[in-house]
């Protein structure tokens, strides 16, 4: 397969170049990358992902896609990553850092930009966002700003505008639909009557796929939109009428700022807040898209917003089988659209002075006649509390005392996860107002192991949240009694000093 690449200068017989070439798609374990991964395998592109934690990229399962670290706040890892790439997708931003995220954006992009230029990449794709001409928000300068930082470099940039993105995990729609599930009357702030062209993730991964080969496309900036421009609003009742709900009232009030409006989505949605606020602050002014060119260069048939949610439901209701826990995966959401894209998430970890396979003997021998190895009052208390509503919490026992499988139950969970001396993941039996996940991992460290046990929490709605945030501190306090319990068991079988 060659992975040769044609310029300009070299194309001599139309605009397309459909030779395949070695991509890196950096920042692939976001929303855009996760999704842009697939479909360049699809088209027959050999891809490398980078991410901060690699171990995030392995639980996708992506056939011949090469994993590797990288992070652009640190410029010594992106000569590995950069060495080799013809195309690098640029796919990147900090909003979830909190305050900091517009500078620490530009710097990333700096280091990003003079790293391509080192290693030789031919062409880099951004995926900015659409900037309306009285932008003032950190959010939409920032995204401005890192692509002007890097076409300052010596690479050409082709840089993608787009909006609002309708697709599963998209923090805008997201946020809607909480917003639809959860609450039949909104006041929401008057954002709601602003106006953007929302595009189908479909279209825009398209659009990303399809622009890096088209030669014409390097060194220009294109918007991208949908078939249509919608308000908040008009958006807010077609994704309920597909949802088969019925529309929310909403009631648009001018005293609802953009920071009692995150306040308020905290409250509802589990988008991180970070992530809401600068979405909401972007929201004050309308969106307008000159999509011309782009679909000139990369024609395609555009849905619209109606067809762009019912293709993210049905994506949904595609999603593979995971063995172990993945954002937004709907497997772990216990397959209900209401339930939380985004997982509300705490965890315990200790180091055990065992070999893995010792305390891995401890972890799969969980529950049963071992019960839980601490805190067991406590577990007996929420099973008792489960039973009175009706619910398995009482339901003692699994198939074997030292063996699982995946379909096994251990007392009120479900094994829906296995990977010998590395991770056991379980599904929440109990009844509560959403759908949950407790992982076990493993991890060699010097002659010992880290054991370090999560819980992951897909909300439903505000009694979802507020479920979740009353239990935060006994989950902490519980798992990290665990894990030290788990490490003193295998450092006891083993014969280790405890």
């Amino acid at each position: 397969m060659s992975e040769s690449v044609t310029t300009p200068a070299d194309d001599k017989t139309g605009k397309i170049d459909p030779s395949p070439r070695r991509i890196l798609v950096f920042g692939a374990s976001g929303y855009i990358g996760t999704n842009l991964v697939p479909r360049l395998l699809t088209a027959g592109h050999p891809v490398r992902a980078a991410a901060r934690t690699p171990e995030v990229l392995e639980a996708r399962h992506w056939p011949g896609v090469e994993l590797i670290a990288a992070d652009a706040l640190k410029p010594e890892t992106l000569a590995p990553a950069l060495q080799g790439i013809d195309t690098a997708y640029y796919l990147v931003h900090s909003m979830a850092a909190g305050k900091r995220f517009g500078s620490i954006d530009l710097q990333a992009a700096h280091h990003f930009a003079q790293a391509a230029a080192a290693a030789g990449v031919r062409r880099i794709v951004y995926l900015g966002g659409l900037v309306p001409p009285a932008a003032d928000t950190e959010h939409i300068v920032s995204r401005r700003q890192t692509g002007d930082v890097l076409r300052a470099g010596t690479v050409p940039i082709t840089e993608v505008r787009a909006g609002i993105i309708v697709g599963p995990g998209s923090a805008a729609f997201e946020v809607m639909r909480d917003l639809v599930f959860h609450l039949p009357v909104m006041v929401t702030p008057r954002w709601v009557r602003s106006t953007s062209p929302p595009i189908a993730l479909e279209n825009l991964l398209e659009y990303l796929v399809r622009i890096a080969q088209v030669p014409e496309a390097a060194g220009k900036i294109l918007d991208a939109a949908g078939a249509e421009y919608l308000s908040y609003a008009d958006m807010m009742r077609i994704m309920a009428e597909e949802a088969g709900r019925r529309p929310p009232r909403i009631f648009a009030l001018r005293l609802l700022t953009p920071q009692l409006s995150a306040l308020w989505l905290r409250l509802i949605t589990s988008v991180p807040t970070p992530v809401a606020r600068a979405l909401i602050e972007g929201m004050r002014q309308d969106f307008v898209a000159d999509d011309e060119e782009i679909r000139r260069l990369v024609p395609q048939t555009l849905l619209d917003f109606r067809a762009s949610v019912q293709a993210a439901f049905e994506a949904e209701r595609q999603h593979t089988v995971a063995a172990r826990w993945t954002e937004g995966a709907f497997q772990f959401r216990n397959y209900r659209p209401e339930y939380a894209f985004y997982a509300k998430r705490a965890e315990g970890e200790a180091v055990a002075q065992a070999p893995p396979d010792a305390v891995w003997k401890v972890v799969v021998g969980i529950g049963g006649r071992n019960r839980y190895y601490a805190m067991n009052p406590l577990w007996k208390i929420r099973e008792v509390l489960d039973w009175m509503v009706g619910g398995p919490g009482l339901n003692y026992g699994r198939r074997d005392p030292d063996d699982l499988r995946v379909g096994d139950t251990v007392d009120s969970w479900r094994v829906i996860g296995i990977e010998p001396q590395r991770r056991l993941t379980l599904f929440f039996g109990m009844r509560a107002p959403g759908s949950g996940v407790l992982e076990f991992e493993l991890e060699p460290e010097g002659d010992g192991t880290r054991i370090r046990m999560t819980a992951f929490w897909h909300p439903a709605g505000v009694w979802g949240l507020l479920y979740w945030y009353a239990l935060v501190p006994a989950h902490l306090f519980i798992f990290a009694a665990m894990t030290r319990a788990i490490a003193q068991r295998a450092e006891t079988q083993t014969g280790e000093p405890r």
